[in-house]
């Protein structure tokens, strides 16, 4: 999923194309994603961002179920939804019909979805085969496979998934950390030349946050202006640590909030847990945000107890904000492998421990020394992954999938 608050809802008059030394051809590119919407996770604020970056250099169309976004320059397909459940009936209708659609026409079809199909794939997250086998031998391996055999949806999501990695000419396949990039290695090897790495990005917004432009968007939120807020921003929050984090916040002094960001579908089960830990009147679940940068702003600290991430799209957010960050190690988070710790945020070893979350939390909030290297670290380190330069390394291997098409058909 404006250049004055959110890196990722800016201005069109604002955005300017990505520079480079010369501007080659214009390309017809098709982009696939089920939701085409900045209230949805990393993938779609990714996907939303690189389109939005290369549309006044290149012909994009847009091909999505939800579309909640509009781009001079972008042309949007809306693909139909029969089959909304179960979700791997309508993963299979998506591939279908955008395959359908798009078969010819197009000089590169960029997927960011499970789909047999595509010049460019962007994984965004961990390949359903390697959650499915990683560290299965014996029996236990032979119970999963008749798990998947006796499942159609199992069937479907691997089927899909083989042929997207499928070794072919001219495929590519991006991921967006390094760490994933060698667990694709190790799942599907026969795509491991076509790997590469392409981060997610962000755009620097207005710096510094002030004490009254905090202040103002802790008003128009509805949060207390006084205290220290922390900030969780995510659309799973059992998979990326809410209840660890309300479990730590009730250790710390009544004078600490947090604020909740994300999909509104799991705010009343950890409200309730919320209420459970006494902590109702300090808890404020704010559902998805069109402008995520108000939450940012209104914020002293993103705290991000991961179990898993490929990469982190909200932690770079937060960086260019300014604010410490909070983070999972690389085991279960592709950023913090970019990452130092004390010097441009403070990594988990184990984000399921709750004393020693609990200890970095007020380590952080009881030192100003360390909240102010944590702000300028991070800060250096986000604007080294500035949207205008990733879009251009987008646009290079959109660029190589045509040579080698073109070569192909030369032959």
């Amino acid at each position: 999923m404006a250049q004055n608050r959110n890196p990722l809802r800016r201005s069109p008059k604002k955005v300017s194309p990505p520079a480079s030394s010369s501007v080659q051809r214009k390309l017809r590119i098709a982009v696939f994603n089920r939701t085409f919407s900045s209230t949805g996770g990393g993938a779609e604020r990714y996907s939303i961002a690189l389109v939005e970056q290369l549309a006044a250099r290149h012909d994009m169309h847009v091909f999505s179920q939800e579309i909640e976004h509009a781009w001079p320059g972008v042309t949007y397909h809306k693909v139909s939804a029969p089959f909304r459940k179960p979700r791997w009936i309508n993963q299979l209708w998506f591939s279908t019909a955008t395959w359908w659609a798009t078969r010819r026409g197009f000089d590169v079809v960029h997927s960011h979805e499970n789909t047999w199909h595509g010049d460019v794939q962007t994984v965004h997250v961990l390949p359903v085969k390697y959650n499915l086998f990683r560290a299965r031998t014996g029996w236990r391996l032979m119970s999963r496979w008749i798990k998947v055999v006796t499942s159609p949806r199992l069937l479907v999501y691997l089927g899909l998934e083989r042929l997207r990695y499928a070794a072919s000419h001219g495929l590519q396949v991006v991921v967006t950390s390094e760490s994933l990039r060698s667990i694709m290695a190790s799942t599907y090897p026969g795509c491991r030349e076509m790997v590469s790495v392409i981060t997610p990005g962000i755009t620097m917004p207005e710096l510094p946050v002030t004490k009254l432009r905090r202040s103002r968007a802790r008003e128009q939120l509805g949060l207390p202006t006084a205290g220290a807020c922390l900030l969780f921003v995510a659309n799973d929050y059992r998979k990326k640590g809410l209840e660890i984090l309300l479990q730590a916040l009730a250790q710390l002094p009544s004078d600490v909030m947090l604020a909740v960001v994300g999909n509104s579908s799991h705010i009343s089960e950890f409200r309730a847990q919320a209420e459970a830990l006494r902590l109702a009147e300090r808890v404020f679940f704010l559902g998805p945000l069109k402008d995520v940068g108000l939450a940012y702003e209104a914020s002293n600290c993103l705290v991000h107890p991961t179990l898993e991430d490929t990469f982190a799209m909200v932690v770079l957010e937060a960086m260019a904000h300014g604010l410490p960050v909070v983070v999972s190690g690389l085991k279960y988070c592709g950023i913090s492998g970019l990452l130092t710790h004390g010097v441009n945020a403070l990594i988990l070893d184990d984000p399921k421990d709750v004393s020693h979350l609990t200890h970095v939390l007020e380590q952080l909030l009881g030192h100003q020394a360390l909240q102010d290297q944590l702000v300028r670290g991070a800060i250096d380190f986000a604007e080294n992954y500035q949207w205008r330069e990733i879009a251009l390394k987008q646009e290079a291997i959109y660029f190589s999938v045509v040579e080698a098409k073109n070569a192909a058909s030369a032959l």
